[in-house]
């Protein structure tokens, strides 16, 4: 597999899928395929990214209701280790349950499955779009509540310049830029960067605060750059990427650091026979620490220093779409590879301050698999639409060693290697009876491997001891949905979906005891602290209804977003406990609203709000987290030219978004108010 790079470069060479005709760069992929139509896809473009008040992508999709981070807090405050992302109430704890691609490569970390929302430039994205539901199979495994594709800026909305700088509240800082060369020869260079740090805010409520509660700083940045350009009949993409995220949780012990280094090499023919091979290479290091409180918040132990955890993460893909005879059938067939390797470096079991034991655990995991879509024109206004993959999978050389920290980690487990099949597919129908509507439905299967980070790896938070399971069993996904959209005019679109998704075999953070004592697999949990351990639940369900609603009139836009989840856990055995209760953060309703106004070659401004319902910390469903609504909101004031000054709000009102409850009762806050002011350039 290792020679997989010069089996793509090979692939521009092929004959059967050359080009005649002089081809035009566009620094994209291929086209969206027709088989679309039959499904939920929700599309966020430049002009709708620009809109949000905090300018984050974690917020930015937060336009589409049903999507969510594990907790609600934004990357500037909450642990990476929480920020997986997941949609359809399916749940989750570090890793994603949706997954995220750029330009075709997935962005969810190698060793922990979370993402790194830091690392992106919203700025120098320029189109998303996000598909409801999972198995959609073209992208490789893992998509299992559905698949958000991003798009770097293209040749479609070039942009030569831009350059933005802002203050604002808690003596915040972000500033970007971006410079696309104009095409020389049917060459594109995009270069970009940007740069983000505060001194934040107290993430434990006010009337909880203690002497050890602090502002919890950030400081972020990354940058990338993109050259696109022909060779021969065929397009060449070569991108690098880096980033930089350190941040602290509020009180002492509490900091994290992760860098990332990013490639790839995308080739794409647009002939006759469409075609596309990608192959890229990541380079992940994350470092945290964790610590306890006392219950007067007076005093914070170091418990954990997980002080060095390197990943690496490399694969490739390739699509060809053969040219048949007129345009009635669409056929899609390729094949992707991935591998990640990584391992954690710990230091823990604190005496007067100081570690007294150390541990390693990591491991191995591969997938290989092939896919075939077709779409079929079958009669005037019916399109029918069907895909199916195979998938073998690896998990290769877990091991789990400790030891006191001087000596050798001679406490040692090596777990035995597995391997196994995988056969999943989607099927999709979409017919339209009158030309402005539109009725699909479809049903699909999906499933996701389980990460290193859940396979081997313990950790503990504050009291708190979960422990890691070797033997979980990949999630898998089946689901159905029925929807209409309707289109009577190019200023409104109306779209609703009802759906039903059983996730079998479901990983969770299982509470099988509380301290004080010694749990096998787990190790000691101290008084007052819970044990749990990772575990497959039997399953869990989600059914619900999601609208969506976009209408443009003149200089003013509305765009609306509502999704209504109920979600419960089916368990046995040791959960038996959680069957019937809701996954731990999620919502039943979750909505979002923008009201934006737009004046050719002028101002603009938008009004976003959001509302997040009430969600249980805990899997047992004993911690409730309140609702909260919040309201946003950006202008953008010409100046001088191409120069404009921008005003940004989020949380106007400062209304408290609940994002987690510790065992003792402390609560965590997220986003709270914040203004900025600054200047942005933009040269078009």
């Amino acid at each position: 597999m290792r020679s997989l790079p010069a089996l793509l470069l090979a692939t521009a060479a092929s004959p059967a899928i050359a080009q005649s005709d002089p081809i035009i760069v566009t620094a994209a992929g291929l086209d969206d395929p027709v088989g679309e139509v039959a499904y939920n896809i929700v599309t966020i473009d430049a002009e709708d990214l620009a809109r949000e008040p905090s300018g984050r992508l974690e917020n930015i999709l937060g336009q589409i209701a049903g999507f969510q981070l594990f907790r609600a807090s934004d990357s500037r405050s909450a642990n990476p280790t929480s920020q997986g992302a997941t949609l359809r109430g399916l749940g989750g704890n570090a890793s994603s349950r949706a997954l995220l691609i750029l330009d075709g490569v997935p962005q969810s970390d190698p060793f922990g499955g979370w993402i790194s929302w830091p690392a992106f430039d919203t700025d120098n994205i320029g189109r998303i779009r996000v598909s409801r539901g999972g198995g959609s199979g073209v992208f490789g495994p893992g998509a299992l509540a559905g698949t958000i594709e991003m798009e770097s800026l293209s040749t479609e909305n070039f942009q030569p310049a831009r350059a933005s700088l802002s203050y604002g509240s808690r003596d915040a800082m972000e500033m970007g830029f971006g410079v696309m060369l104009p095409p020389s020869e049917n060459t594109l260079i995009d270069v970009s960067g940007h740069y983000a740090e505060g001194d934040g805010f107290i993430p434990i409520v006010s009337g909880q605060q203690g002497p050890i509660d602090e502002p919890a700083a950030y400081e972020q940045y990354g940058g990338a750059i993109r050259y696109a350009a022909p060779i021969g009949n065929t397009e060449i993409q070569v991108t690098g990427r880096f980033f930089h995220d350190e941040r602290n949780r509020g009180f002492p012990f509490s900091g994290n650091r992760t860098r990332g280094l990013d490639g790839s090499v995308r080739l794409v023919g647009r002939g006759s026979w469409q075609w596309e091979a990608l192959f890229y290479y990541q380079d992940r290091g994350f470092r945290s620490s964790f610590a306890r409180v006392d219950a007067a918040r007076t005093t914070a132990d170091q418990v954990l220093d997980q002080f060095s955890v390197p990943s690496t993460g490399f694969g490739g893909r390739f699509e060809i779409r053969p040219a048949l005879p007129g345009d009635a059938v669409e056929l899609r067939l390729g094949g992707d590879y991935r591998e990640t390797e990584g391992r954690t470096r710990e230091r823990f079991f604190f005496v007067g301050g100081a570690p007294t034991r150390q541990r390693e655990a990591g491991g191995v995991t591969r997938t290989i698999g092939g896919f075939a879509e077709v779409t079929a024109r079958a009669a005037p206004g019916l399109t029918l639409t069907g895909s199916g993959r195979i998938d073998r999978w690896w998990i290769e050389n877990g091991f789990f060693r400790q030891g006191d920290i001087g000596g050798p980690l001679n406490d040692q487990t090596l777990f035995a290697d597995r391997a196994d099949w995988r056969v999943t597919g989607r099927a999709g129908i979409a017919w339209q009876p009158d030309n402005p509507v539109t009725i699909r439905t479809a049903a699909y299967t999906g499933w996701r491997l389980p990460t290193l980070n859940e396979l081997f790896r313990p950790f503990r938070v504050g009291s708190d001891v979960t422990g890691a399971n070797a033997l979980l069993r990949p999630e898998s996904l089946d689901g159905v949905e029925i929807g209409a959209d309707y289109t009577p005019a190019s200023f409104l679109q109306l779209s609703g979906t009802v759906f039903y998704n059983r996730l079998e075999d479901g990983i969770a953070n299982v509470t099988v005891g509380q301290g004080p004592g010694f749990f096998p697999g787990i190790g000691f949990v101290p008084g007052g602290g819970l044990a749990r351990q990772r575990q497959n639940l039997d399953a869990i369900e989600a059914a619900g209804i999601e609208l969506d609603a976009r209408a443009q009139f003149a200089e003013w836009s509305v765009a609306l977003s509502y999704a209504f989840t109920d979600a419960s856990v089916d368990a046995s055995g040791v959960s038996a406990p959680l069957d019937g209760l809701r996954p731990p953060q999620v919502a039943r309703h979750n909505a979002a609203a923008t009201l934006a106004y737009i004046r050719p070659m002028g101002g603009e401004a938008a009004i976003t709000l959001r509302y997040v319902g009430s969600r249980f910390e805990d899997d047992l469903n004993l911690r409730r987290l309140d609702d909260a609504l919040t309201v946003g909101a950006r202008a953008l004031i010409p100046l001088y030219g191409p120069l404009k000054i921008e005003l940004r709000a989020e949380n106007i009102f400062d209304a408290r978004v609940e994002a987690g409850i510790s065992g003792t009762g402390f609560i965590e806050r997220a986003t709270p108010q914040t203004f900025w002011a600054g200047l942005r350039f933009a040269f078009f």
